[in-house]
């Protein structure tokens, strides 16, 4: 037997390539706007998952990674308490630039990653 890995699904169409990118990137948004980061992907995707039905595992994708960032720097909120927080938000902070870049430039290449670290509420 041939155990060949499976390459994800490829997305070609360059509308869907646009929006999937302006998806990912759209979290960054938060640098100039606060909580936009977190409002406009998620507006984004329900707006446009009928229009663009590829882009609706990207949106999934994302809203994953919104919401275990949350949790996640939740966490850190209660262990800053305990000195380690603020460097595991550091972290977190760092992890979410890196992951938004890696998302973006995979969904331009017409790939729909999945966040490292994301759990699965959608």
């Amino acid at each position: 037997m041939n155990h060949q890995p499976v390459e994800p699904i490829k997305i070609l169409d360059k509308q869907t390539k646009t929006w999937s990118l302006i998806l990912h990137l759209s979290q960054l948004g938060n640098f100039i706007i606060p909580l936009s980061g977190f409002i406009a992907p998620i507006v984004i995707w329900q707006l446009k998952k009928d229009e663009v039905p590829a882009l609706d595992e990207h949106g999934r994708n994302v809203a994953n990674w919104l919401l275990s960032a949350l949790i996640y720097g939740f966490i850190c909120g209660l262990l800053s308490l305990v000195v380690i927080g603020f460097f595991l938000g550091i972290a977190l902070l760092v992890a979410n630039i890196a992951f938004v870049i890696i998302g973006s430039v995979k969904a331009n290449d017409g790939v729909a990653w999945k966040y490292p670290g994301a759990i699965r509420f959608f």
